[in-house]
């Protein structure tokens, strides 16, 4: 593909992104941007969400914030009318917002920790969909990428539901590219490594050294790369890719 065709594939389309403050979503938002989409950027963070939108509208590309809480349908509902209502429809979609979770056996974890941790990156996503898949059939057509998680594929031990969250993604994109094959709308699911992100570093209990020997490449991922395959599974060039789950790990999940 010519820079020029990098700059304009998705122009005329807009895009709402979770989770887009920091780490991989605001990677996605900033690849989206530079490829001519409106993206909505949407957080609970409002700060970080504002900062991140500032950035791509500073470099004369069209961003928005608005805060967004995943576990409230009605914060979701509203995300997707700002989307809509800023921009004239909403075309593209990418469900990144997530949460790591404290790490504890099954036998000994906390009803609470679990709650948290699948409303938010199950129930988040699933309300997320309901929303978003009305407005893009309206719109005539589009994409969403679901953000999985290598551990939408393996498990993980301490982290229980996370990765029961991440495997019920892997589903709900399944089922839902299946719903809505015919009415224009691709739906697939990115898996990605443990990528070098603030959400990783904000953990007091990874061991850094131990997460790089587990990804036969050698290091941690970026950002940027899990934002390119993101990029193309929402392009047009995906075209005949429908409830698919790629992984972007390094090799992990091939060991």
């Amino acid at each position: 593909m010519s820079v020029s065709d990098y700059r304009t594939e998705f122009s005329g389309r807009t895009a709402l992104v979770t989770g887009g403050a920091s780490g991989i979503g605001r990677a996605v938002a900033n690849r989206l941007a530079a490829g001519g989409a409106s993206v909505v950027i949407a957080d609970f963070n409002e700060d970080g969400a504002a900062g991140a939108a500032e950035e791509i509208t500073a470099g004369g590309a069209r961003a928005t914030a608005v805060r967004l809480d995943v576990t409230d349908p009605a914060s979701v509902e509203a995300a997707v009318t700002f989307a809509t209502s800023t921009y004239g429809a909403l075309h593209l979609a990418v469900n990144n917002a997530g949460i790591s979770g404290e790490p504890a056996p099954v036998g000994e974890h906390p009803l609470e920790e679990w709650r948290r941790v699948v409303d938010t990156n199950l129930t988040g996503v699933f309300l997320c969909l309901r929303a978003e898949l009305p407005e893009i059939v309206s719109a005539g057509g589009g994409a969403v990428v679901n953000m999985a998680s290598i551990l939408g594929t393996n498990g993980f031990p301490g982290a229980a539901g996370y990765v029961a969250a991440k495997h019920g993604v892997v589903g709900l994109t399944k089922t839902a590219a299946l719903e809505y094959a015919e009415r224009g709308v691709r739906v697939n699911a990115v898996g990605p490594g443990f990528i070098d992100t603030p959400l990783l570093h904000r953990s007091e209990t990874i061991d850094f050294e131990q997460l790089v020997s587990l990804h036969p490449a050698g290091r941690l991922g970026r950002s940027e790369e899990v934002a390119e395959l993101t990029a193309f599974l929402l392009s047009d060039r995906a075209s005949f890719v429908h409830g698919s789950y790629h992984l972007v790990d390094g090799a992990y999940a091939a060991r």
